[in-house]
C-alpha cells in the first residue's frame, strides 16, 4: 500500500539552513546517534576503568567492551488503526552521493569553496516505530546528512494522518523510551536542522520524527551502504508519511542545507544549525 502524501506550498522565497557535524547532544531531541563513545580505551584496559558510558561491561571473557541499549527501539503498532502487527525488519540501502563538501583553501592566496546545496523537497516519518541507519561500508571522507525537524500542533491539514497516542507497547519499551512522542502535526520548518554524520556513526530516529530521506555525502559516482533496522506492517500509512515542498512563484528555491568546509565533523565549531536571513 502507498504511503500518502501531501504538498506544502512554501509562502519564504528561500529558507537555508547550515549543516553541521553531528553530535548527540545537537541530536537528543530528534532521536539517537550511535558510536564508539571510547575509542580511545582498548577492551583488555576496560576492566581498569571505574565507570564507562551506558553502563558499559567488559564481555567475551575480557576480550570485549559491551556498551548496552546505546539507542531505544520502539513497536508502537499495537495502536495503529488496522491493527495490523508491525515486525522486526532489516533492509539494506545502497544510496549514491547526491552532493559533496567543499574543502577548505589549501593555500592563503586561494579563495575558499563556495558552499554546496541540496535542496530538501520531501520530507517523512514513521509514525509508530523507530529508524535505524548503520553505515555497512564507508569510503574515505565519505559523510551523510541528517536533516530533521519537529513538529507543529495538530490542524486540519494534518488530521486524517493516523499517529499513536501514546508510548504504550506490547513490551517494557515505551518506559525507557527516552523523549516524547512529537505529535500528530505536520513538520515544523522553523526549526529544521541538519547535520553531517561520518561512516562511523548511525543514526536512529525517533518515532514520528519528521527527517529527509537518505542523502549520501561525496564524490560523484561513489555509495554508501545503509543497514536500516525498524519495525514495518505493510500499512502506507502506517508506515511512512510524506510532506513535499514546492516554492511559490517562478525561480524560487524553497528550502535549502548548505554544506560548507565546517560541515565536516574533523573541523568541529559551534553545534547548531542557524537559520539564514530570508
Amino acid at each position: 500500500m502507498p504511503s500518502p502524501t501531501k504538498n506544502i506550498t512554501l509562502t519564504v522565497p528561500k529558507l537555508v539552513v547550515e549543516a553541521v557535524p553531528l553530535t548527540r547532544e545537537a541530536f537528543a531531541p530528534f532521536g539517537d546517534v550511535i558510536n564508539n563513545p571510547r575509542p580511545d580505551l582498548h577492551p583488555f584496559s576496560a576492566t581498569s576503568v571505574p565507570s564507562l558510558p551506558f553502563d558499559g561491561i567488559s564481555a567475551n571473557q575480557g576480550s570485549a567492551i559491551k556498551y548496552q541499549h546505546v539507542s531505544r527501539q520502539i513497536n508502537l503498532y499495537p495502536q495503529a488503526p488496522s491493527a495490523v502487527p508491525g515486525v522486526s525488519v532489516m533492509n539494506i540501502f545502497i544510496c549514491a552521493s547526491r552532493i559533496s563538501i567543499p574543502t577548505s583553501s589549501a593555500s592563503p592566496s586561494q579563495p575558499p569553496q563556495p558552499a554546496t546545496a541540496f535542496p530538501v523537497r520531501v520530507l517523512e516519518r514513521h509514525p509508530f516505530t523507530t529508524q535505524t541507519f548503520i553505515p555497512l561500508s564507508a569510503p574515505e571522507n565519505q559523510h551523510y546528512l541528517v536533516i530533521v525537524a519537529p513538529t507543529l500542533p495538530p490542524a486540519d491539514a494534518d488530521a486524517d494522518l493516523p499517529v499513536p497516542a501514546n508510548l504504550t507497547t506490547t513490551d517494557q519499551a515505551g518506559a525507557s523510551y527516552p523523549r516524547p512522542l512529537p505529535g500528530r502535526g505536520l513538520p515544523d520548518l522553523s526549526g529544521l536542522r541538519a547535520f553531517v554524520a561520518t561512516g562511523k556513526q548511525a543514526v536512529t530516529y525517533g518515532a514520528g520524527t519528521w527527517h529527509a530521506p537518505m542523502v549520501a555525502v561525496g564524490k560523484p559516482g561513489t555509495a554508501l551502504d545503509f543497514l536500516v533496522v525498524q519495525f514495518a506492517n505493510g500499512q502506507g500509512e502506517e508506515d511512512c508519511q510524506e510532506i513535499y515542498f514546492k516554492a511559490e512563484g517562478e525561480g524560487k528555491q524553497g528550502v535549502v542545507v548548505e554544506l560548507t568546509p565546517a560541515s565536516k565533523p574533523q573541523d568541529l565549531g559551534p553545534m547548531g544549525s542557524r537559520l539564514a536571513r530570508l
